[in-house]
């Protein structure tokens, strides 16, 4: 198996992210932080292309600055 490590480093950037999201999300009952977090974490164990992996944080990242709730 092999093991790719820009996928590693992008899934513990990620991973950070969604961390902060969702204790944010979670003290502040802010649900679109708390579930952006939850896909920011869970994500990148079930995607395997970098530029999917890329795409899809960024998105995360900054849906909860276009979607305020």
């Amino acid at each position: 198996m092999d093991i790719d490590v820009n996928l590693l480093y992008a899934g513990i950037i990620f991973g950070a992210f969604g961390m902060w999201y969702f204790v944010y999300g979670k003290r502040n009952s802010k649900l679109i932080a708390l579930l952006s977090g939850i896909v920011l974490m869970v994500f990148p164990y079930f995607v395997t292309n970098i530029y999917y992996v890329v795409g899809i944080g960024i998105f995360f990242i900054i849906l909860p600055f276009i979607i305020r709730s």
